[in-house]
């Protein structure tokens, strides 16, 4: 789950992570006050506005201006960025509305840092990682000046230690500003980490982390994605920070029936229980189809308990996108017998009325039964003996023919 900039720093302020004076706006007129209210607060008219999008590279896409000339200006600016469709290389051709501001003072820096914290799932622990080359995408550092970047690991059962800290200070540089930068980062890091742990984020990222012309070090931006996983902990924290306009809507329509379903560009609908067995489905697609241009447009795992109502809601969410050319029903039957999933199958495809060709390979308990429902069912439904065998029926299905 991500969440915004200003909500990430609101985050931050709680565990003591330095972060500059802004408010959220949701108006050009919001916006204006917040600028005016912030020129009061610091005594400067130098603003930054900001486009609030679950998306990096907003500069670089228009959505991050400095406005000068107090708050007239951030007004103006305000007004150009607010509901702007944001192009970066985040969001896709097709960019993300902008729906929320975040008005923050400007500030002079003297050098800007990358600091990040991911999950290390290999080691099982939390990883820092640092770079002199802050303000920039840290995959285009780590693709071709991976040198650049400082990885530290945090035993979980000791926690961030302080010579860690430091550690990556004097990597950075830190200490040709003064002793108390260093230590100045060290209580950040402390915090971030703290953030990192309580929260139960999978990332937590400062792009840039800033040192000030009086030495103190900031964390000019802030983006925090949260693990899913953790929800039960945090249900009502994470609703009241969970942005619907941010999310694909089919997204949210699977989630609220229990469905494990994401977008993607292709033309292969695919509904298939398990995640394992989904990926392996979207592979072999690919693998087939790719010469062809067929290609998966989703991944869905209906999951072990899926019932007639919910194949029905899979049918109809994947036949939302109107690139789908077909649909390949992949089901091992194990919790979930086959018959069932055979006559979920059909009611879809009767109620719904599919015109798309339907490949069904089914596997497991009650097998046999399965495909004699789809073949006394009178509907145009193939049926496949393998996973290959059902990954060239789909290519031949979209492609009319060829294989």
């Amino acid at each position: 789950m991500k969440i915004h900039e200003y909500q990430g720093k609101q985050i931050f302020a709680k565990y003591g992570v330095p972060i500059p004076l802004g408010y959220p706006a949701f108006t050009v007129d919001e916006a204006e006050a917040m600028a005016t209210r912030l020129a009061t607060e610091t005594g400067s008219p130098v603003v930054v506005v900001k486009a609030q999008i679950h998306a990096g590279g907003r500069g670089k896409g228009g959505g991050v201006k400095v406005a000068k000339g107090g708050a007239a200006e951030a007004r103006v600016l305000a007004d150009k960025i607010l509901g702007m469709q944001l192009v970066t290389h985040q969001t896709g051709p097709a960019g993300q509305k902008v729906g929320r501001l975040y008005i923050e003072q400007g500030l002079d820096m003297l050098k800007e840092f990358y600091l990040g914290a991911v999950v290390d799932r290999d080691r099982r622990c939390v990883a820092f990682m640092a770079s002199t080359e802050g303000g920039v995408d840290i995959e285009k550092v780590a693709e071709e000046t991976p040198e650049k970047i400082i990885t530290v690991h945090v035993d979980p059962i000791t926690g961030l230690m302080p010579f860690q800290a430091r550690q990556l200070a004097y990597a950075l540089g830190l200490h040709t500003y003064s002793k108390e930068t260093v230590g100045k980062f060290v209580k950040l890091m402390s915090a971030l980490y703290e953030v990192m742990v309580k929260e139960d984020c999978s990332l937590v990222e400062i792009n840039p982390l800033v040192v000030l012309k009086n030495g103190d070090v900031m964390a000019l931006d802030a983006k925090v994605n949260f693990d899913d996983n953790a929800e039960f902990r945090h249900k009502a924290a994470w609703a009241a920070v969970f942005d619907k306009d941010e999310e694909d809507p089919v997204e949210l329509e699977a989630k609220e029936v229990g469905l494990n379903y994401v977008s993607l560009d292709g033309n292969v609908g695919c509904l298939v229980n398990g995640a394992g067995l989904a990926m392996a489905t979207m592979d072999i697609i690919k693998h087939a189809g790719e010469a062809h241009g067929v290609t998966p447009a989703n991944f869905l795992d209906v999951g072990g308990g899926a019932n007639q109502e919910q194949v029905t809601k899979a049918f109809s969410m994947i036949l939302k996108s109107d690139k789908v050319k077909a649909i390949f029903v992949n089901i091992f039957g194990g919790i979930m017998k086959c018959d069932v999933v055979a006559t979920g199958v059909v009611a879809a495809a009767k109620n719904l009325g599919l015109t798309v060709p339907v490949i069904v390979r089914l596997e497991g308990t009650n097998v046999e039964l399965g495909k004699q429902i789809l073949k006394d069912s009178g509907l145009a439904i193939i049926p496949a003996d393998s996973m290959s065998d059902a990954a060239a029926k789909v290519v031949a299905a979209v492609t009319g023919g060829a294989k």
